[in-house]
């Protein structure tokens, strides 16, 4: 059977539009970002670098980042974030030990680094499939330290009493997701996860460790394995809204 050029000549102006669509909302997000970055303190605004990517990706890797920033910044900014700040990190960042890391953000102390991690219930209840409700999702975020040692039990109590006891306690089992899991749900890859400009609405859950640092401002993914994203803690709550949950040992 012939294809029908028309149809061909169709789809190929339809894929042209939605590429000038994405160019445009680029432009318009990093302009957005520019505008609001003029209303910040000078030694915020100075650490975020803003431009239009006008190179492929693939030519130019650092556009990516370039666009994720820009992106996160815009929507920081507009939801009232104003203490926050980017930094890119060398390729051997994960390969080096924590006081590099603090090192390299400038952070108070190796206290102040965090990650975000992907949770997925394995004995949710079968009508349980997506995060639709908070109280009783079948994912959530973590964000926990990197010198702190996850308890996933102390997160079954916390939803087990959220729910108050009305669902089964066996029903909560919380594993870390897959990583193609949680790729699929917030766009972000391993070790660039962070809970801002997800794809998908899924609940966050904050160890009260990191409410108690001093100073109140910490360091976590920024959406790209080289960016990372520091944060008033405070500001991260109020947009965030995450549940405050004992959730590790140092």
């Amino acid at each position: 059977m012939g294809v029908d050029p028309d149809s061909l000549r169709g789809r190929g102006a339809q894929m042209e539009a939605l590429a000038e669509l994405e160019r445009r909302q680029i432009q318009i997000l990093t302009r957005i970002t520019e505008l609001e970055l003029s209303h910040l303190p000078q030694h915020f605004s100075d650490s975020l670098s803003i431009s239009t990517p006008d190179e492929n990706s693939e030519t130019n890797p650092a556009n990516s980042t370039t666009t994720t920033e820009a992106r996160l910044s815009a929507i920081l900014s507009s939801n009232g974030v104003r203490d926050f700040s980017f930094k890119r990190v060398p390729s051997d960042y994960y390969d080096r030990p924590l006081e590099f890391r603090r090192d390299c953000l400038g952070a108070p102390s190796i206290d102040h680094l965090c990650k975000s991690i992907v949770l997925v219930n394995t004995q949710a209840p079968s009508n349980v499939i997506d995060c639709s409700d908070h109280n009783n999702s079948k994912y959530y975020v973590v964000v926990v330290q990197y010198v702190a040692r996850f308890n996933a039990e102390t997160v079954k109590n916390f939803l087990y009493a959220l729910n108050n006891g009305k669902i089964p306690k066996k029903k909560f089992n919380m594993r870390l997701a897959p990583e193609e899991t949680s790729l699929k749900l917030t766009g972000f890859e391993h070790n660039g996860v962070t809970c801002i400009g997800m794809k998908t609405d899924i609940p966050v859950i904050l160890d009260e460790a990191i409410v108690k640092l001093d100073p109140n401002f910490f360091w976590l993914g920024g959406g790209d394995i080289d960016l990372k994203l520091g944060i008033r803690t405070s500001e991260f709550i109020n947009f965030v809204r995450p549940f405050i949950v004992n959730c590790s040992g140092a």
